[in-house]
């Protein structure tokens, strides 16, 4: 049997509750399928322990925040504390977000010792998290022991080598954090991982499978188990420096171009594309301004170099020109400077593109013959435009969305969150029930015409409860003028956000056909007809 590798692991307190932007002395609760994954401090001061209901952990704290698990936004939040160890090792293994952990020897070789690296790794991990929680670090033979002693670690425990079965053995089989296998051991009698790892391996193996020989193994301190490398993030950043100092927005524009077209390159040969890129400028003055512009449907290398200039000065491009503020004079046919989004006090010293977030590239469908249509592109590049000069959130464009009623089916979003190059609306498949059957109107009423539906006997149609009309609709009445129905659909009733009394409405919904031509959606609420669409 190989002796186990010497690891380090690092482990970051609550860290569900850090990631979700909680502070430790708030009682709050993570939660996930009904269950507490994590508790602050607060809520633990309260009785409020992973594994608890949530229906006890609530009675336990009435002031209890509960808040769902969202493993993304805790690996997203891990990975700047994650970065600040990979000048220590370039061989990181993320267990979980909060915890990570690196084979020791080498470092520990290079630093000084076991103990200079685990008080290195507790300072840049400490900084990093900027006193929103506690880190322990444990160092020991392979990993489970690491992580064993870094879980009772205060901030840090370092196993000698070839100690770790006797660290272990006094410990409850709990730490193996295998519920049903400690369940069975406890009911035995067996209660430390001492007397779990003295039992004959083959009885083991026989009892509790293969599982039950891992977790032997572990109890006895043997852990073959490899680390899982966390190769380091790659450097998706291009920049260049200006000697003499740059002051006209044609030459950074000419130099944006080369390294945009630089980065475009490492991204097709990655198969990625940029969603957002940080345009990042330095003047000699020592002042650093970063701007973030964003395009779900990829940046090409053109459209970096016009972030660029919008980001510099806001004349159009090809103008020339000394960049606002820097104190240079205009030549040729540039004119005078004019307000821009960005006034340097001095010319600029350093310019970085940083594809600052990525996305598999798709590639995008081609015309008929060959290419997009001009118009679409155009309208594609007057809309980042637009984004680039008024904001991201004043252009918007119809998004599909879904919903019972037709005035929910679609809604305006920000142009920069959707990519305008695939000019097909994403069709909503979910399941709506109460909605209206297809074709959709072809035209809403922004000011919906009052109308009356009467049966054949003049009198009113109305709407039972259980979705039945009173009579079938004979005559439709709109602005004083009556026609008759010549055919009709429905009715289709809703009653939405029927808990809330503010909020709730009920709705019942006819399609009619009169003899006149007209097709429209009759809508019936609080006893009165109004006609919200037309078919054309």
């Amino acid at each position: 049997m190989s002796a186990p590798v010497r690891t380090l692991v690092a482990r970051c307190e609550h860290w569900p509750v850090v990631a979700l932007g909680h502070p430790l002395t708030e009682p709050v609760a993570v939660v996930a399928a009904s269950r507490v994954v994590a508790a602050s401090v607060a809520a633990r001061s309260h009785g409020v322990v992973p594994g608890l209901r949530l229906r006890t952990a609530a009675a336990r704290c009435v002031d209890l925040v509960v808040r769902e698990r969202d493993p993304a936004l805790e690996a997203r939040a891990f990975e700047p504390v994650v970065a600040t160890l990979d000048d220590v090792t370039p061989a990181l293994e993320v267990s979980r977000p909060g915890t990570c952990s690196f084979a020791a020897r080498g470092p520990s070789r290079y630093f000084g010792g076991d103990e200079v690296l685990a008080g290195m790794v507790l300072e840049r991990v400490t900084q990093a998290l900027e006193g929103r929680t506690g880190v322990r670090i444990g160092i020991a033979d392979g990993p489970f022991t690491a992580a064993v002693a870094a879980e009772l670690a205060d901030p840090v425990r370092i196993i000698e080598p070839a100690c770790s079965a006797a660290f272990l053995a006094p410990l409850p089989v709990r730490m193996l954090g295998l519920p049903e296998l400690t369940d069975v051991l406890v009911r035995l009698g067996i209660d430390t991982l001492g007397a779990f790892a003295g039992l004959p391996a083959a009885d083991v193996l026989a009892r509790f499978g293969t599982e039950g020989r891992r977790a032997h193994c572990l109890a006895a301190g043997n852990d073959e188990r490899p680390l899982t490398l966390r190769a380091p993030t790659p450097d998706w950043s291009v920049s260049t420096e200006f000697d003499p100092p740059a002051d006209r927005l044609d030459q950074l524009a000419f130099c944006a171009r080369a390294l945009a077209e630089q980065l475009q390159r490492r991204l097709e040969k990655a198969g990625m594309s940029c969603v957002r890129i940080a345009v990042e400028v330095e003047t000699a003055e020592g002042e650093s301004l970063v701007r973030l512009w964003r395009h779900e449907g990829g940046l090409s290398a053109g459209d970096m170099v016009d972030r660029v200039r919008w980001f510099l000065d806001d004349r159009p491009a090809g103008s020339g020109g000394p960049l606002p503020g820097s104190g240079g004079r205009a030549t040729g046919s540039g004119g005078p400077a004019v307000s821009g989004n960005f006034r340097p006090s001095s010319g600029i010293t350093r310019l970085r593109l940083t594809a600052d977030e990525l996305a598999p590239a798709r590639g995008r469908q081609l015309g008929f013959w060959g290419g997009e249509a001009g118009a679409d592109e155009r309208a594609v590049r007057v809309a980042a435009h637009l984004c680039g000069r008024l904001g991201a959130e004043v252009v918007r464009v119809p998004d599909r969305r879904g919903g019972r009623h037709p005035d929910e089916q679609f809604t305006l979003v920000p142009a920069a969150a959707v990519d305008l190059r695939d000019r097909r609306l994403t069709a909503d498949d979910r399941p709506w029930p109460g909605g209206l059957p297809a074709p959709s109107p072809a035209r809403l009423l922004v000011v919906p015409w009052p109308a009356e539906v009467h049966d054949a006997a003049g009198d009113a149609v109305r709407v039972t409860g259980r979705g039945s009309v009173s009579a079938p609709p004979a005559r439709l009445t709109v602005g004083g003028r009556s026609s008759a129905v010549v055919a009709w659909g429905g009715p289709w009733s809703t009653e939405e956000r029927w808990w809330d009394p503010g909020c709730r409405r009920r709705r019942a919904r006819l399609q009619l056909l009169t003899g006149d031509g007209l097709a429209c959606l009759a809508v019936l609420e609080r006893g009165r007809w109004q006609v919200t669409a037309v078919w054309d």
